[in-house]
């Protein structure tokens, strides 16, 4: 006879208390911080065709502005930050951005339409922050092409950046190059080809008998 047929009442009892402590561990689980909206793929995708840029010619009017649409995070260190930043723009480091508090500012932004748009150094060294928040839902999210560096060299000229990659236009016009290169072709004399006179060597005579 087994335990079970012989005490009822304690197996009854044990597989209860069983089932309240998976049910008690369901119900305190903790859910995760962020739901991701995009896959991987879909943020390399937004790299790859410059979707989610914001323009220095953008920038230019956000500083003119003051209808506050256009946030600006700086994601660099105090240090880099208190040398020199974009003006109005918040310095919240890239480790700190996930903290509770600047969740709720990001998602107050989110709510009411603003644009947050991370720069560091370079776009290079922002992508991943700026990718991580688009992930996560934040369809708001920018970054800022060229970073603090390109704004530092073109702050006084940021509205005339026509013929750059910073618009989507090529700085070089290839195809006119070609076609320049191609007229001044047809153009010039045909060259005469000279003939090549190919000599053959004589093969060196042997030596008759054996050895």
């Amino acid at each position: 006879m087994h335990v079970h047929e012989r005490n009822p009442k304690r197996t009854l009892i044990t597989i209860l208390l069983f089932a309240l402590v998976i049910v008690f561990g369901w119900i305190t689980m903790k859910k995760p911080r962020f739901k991701y909206a995009l896959t991987p793929q879909q943020t390399v995708d937004m790299v790859i065709n410059h979707q989610g840029c914001f323009h220095p010619f953008e920038l230019d009017k956000a500083l003119k502005s003051k209808s506050g649409d256009v946030v600006l995070i700086d994601i660099r260190n105090s240090f880099d930050y208190a040398k020199g930043h974009i003006p109005n723009a918040l310095n919240i480091t890239a480790t700190k951005l996930l903290e509770e508090e600047n969740i709720k500012q990001l998602d107050n932004w989110k709510k009411n339409s603003v644009k947050v748009v991370f720069y560091h150094d370079d776009q290079l060294q922002a992508n991943g922050t700026w990718m991580l928040f688009r992930q996560i839902g934040y369809s708001n999210a920018y970054v800022l092409l060229g970073g603090y560096e390109y704004y530092t060299l073109n702050k006084n000229n940021l509205t005339k950046e026509k013929g750059t990659c910073l618009k989507g236009s090529p700085g070089y016009d290839f195809a006119e190059v070609a076609k320049k290169s191609a007229s001044a072709d047809a153009g010039a004399a045909p060259q005469v080809k000279k003939k090549v006179k190919i000599r053959r060597k004589k093969k060196a005579k042997t030596a008759s008998g054996g050895c």
